[in-house]
């Protein structure tokens, strides 16, 4: 092999290596590019779903809220209607103690019932 044939053959060796480098660097480039296409695409998504999550979360806070507000409420209505049959049920026992004839003050003292004065 003469050294013109060894020099071609170099040529065409070093040709193909650097256009397989040129596509190389073209396809790190397209992969460079897609990986940053989609890292972005990624930061909107996880900005969406940081915003979606704090506004679920102020939701849940005002449900919340709103039920907090809403046992309250229950409460003090069930208390006051509490207190209230409370107060007719001692009415009623006093009505019924104070018809007690008088003779029967030893059945109500074993019963824990102070004695009524007489009107």
């Amino acid at each position: 092999m003469t050294i013109e044939e060894r020099l071609g053959r170099i040529e065409h060796v070093t040709a193909g290596i650097d256009e397989q480098r040129r596509k190389d660097h073209e396809e790190d480039r397209q992969l460079w590019r897609d990986t940053q296409r989609q890292i972005t695409e990624l930061s909107a998504r996880t900005i969406e779903l940081s915003n979606r999550t704090l506004q679920m979360g102020d939701e849940l806070r005002h449900a919340i809220d709103r039920m907090a507000q809403e046992s309250r409420v229950a409460i003090q209505q069930l208390a006051s209607e509490t207190r209230e049959a409370d107060r007719r049920l001692s009415d009623r026992i006093d009505s019924l103690v104070t018809g007690v004839p008088s003779g029967s003050g030893q059945l109500t003292a074993r019963m824990g019932i102070p004695p009524q004065p007489r009107a």
